[in-house]
């Protein structure tokens, strides 16, 4: 892979980084709302983006803390809805192999959904791994999410979140990303199996837990396919960017 063909991916890497950082920003504000409800002050607010970085994770346990819910099933939910990061350095495990455990360490704290989607695609590009994209796109979200967290708490109670249709930026942008990553028949059943799981528990349970059930049961339909070549058969495994 030439420098010229990681610098066009790099580019292609931050034309999705710029959309995502649109949208990181108004549903960082959402959030910020959100926070206030539970009594949260501006510091929660600005440590628990910065420290934690997980965004269903901070909406869930955000919503339970306002609701007054036992710090054990506070950390419980968190616990569940943070599992699909056990995947998500699975995948990208293979390209960092050779960088070291610390630095494996700050990148895992940087590993929100935004940031796998961003780099997975740049890595399978490239077919190797790039330190400065991989920040590039962990810059792509923490940055506006901190600040939207921060800037919506300030300013609560002047947006009607629900009428803008900020509530739904999020799943939708996310959703409209990972489209783009399925390139085969595992991907495939995933993606199908977290949709048809997610939807009836969400009718029945609520948005929130039907989300987590997705998460947690799609990848399974996932691994019970065997695995077989790509959607798009035409292309090599090089030219695709796979290790």
């Amino acid at each position: 892979m030439t420098g010229d063909q990681v610098q066009e991916s790099r580019r292609n890497m931050l034309g999705d980084a710029l959309a995502i950082a649109s949208y990181a920003l108004p549903v960082g504000m959402v959030y910020g709302l959100l926070t206030l409800q539970a009594h949260f002050s501006l510091a929660d607010v600005v440590v628990t983006c910065m420290v934690a970085l997980a965004g269903g994770a901070q909406f869930a346990a955000a919503g339970l803390v306002k609701d007054h819910a036992p710090w054990v099933a506070i950390a419980g939910v968190t616990l569940l809805v943070n599992a699909r990061h056990l995947l998500y350095s699975a995948s990208i495990a293979p390209y960092t192999v050779g960088r070291s455990r610390r630095e494996r360490a700050v990148m895992a704290h940087f590993l929100t959904d935004e940031t796998f989607a961003l780099a997975l695609a740049h890595f399978r590009r490239i077919g190797q791994f790039d330190a400065r994209g991989y920040w590039i796109a962990a810059a792509a979200i923490f940055f506006p999410w901190t600040i939207g967290g921060a800037v919506g708490y300030l300013a609560a109670g002047a947006v009607d979140t629900t009428r803008l249709g900020l509530d739904v930026a999020f799943p939708a942008a996310m959703a409209g990303l990972s489209l783009g990553m399925v390139s085969g028949r595992r991907d495939a059943a995933a993606a199908i199996g977290a949709v048809a799981v997610a939807v009836p528990v969400g009718l029945l349970s609520g948005p929130s837990v039907g989300l987590v059930a997705g998460a947690v049961i799609g990848p399974i339909f996932g691994l019970a396919i065997p695995a077989g070549p790509a959607i798009d058969a035409t292309r090599s495994a090089a030219e695709q960017g796979l290790p």
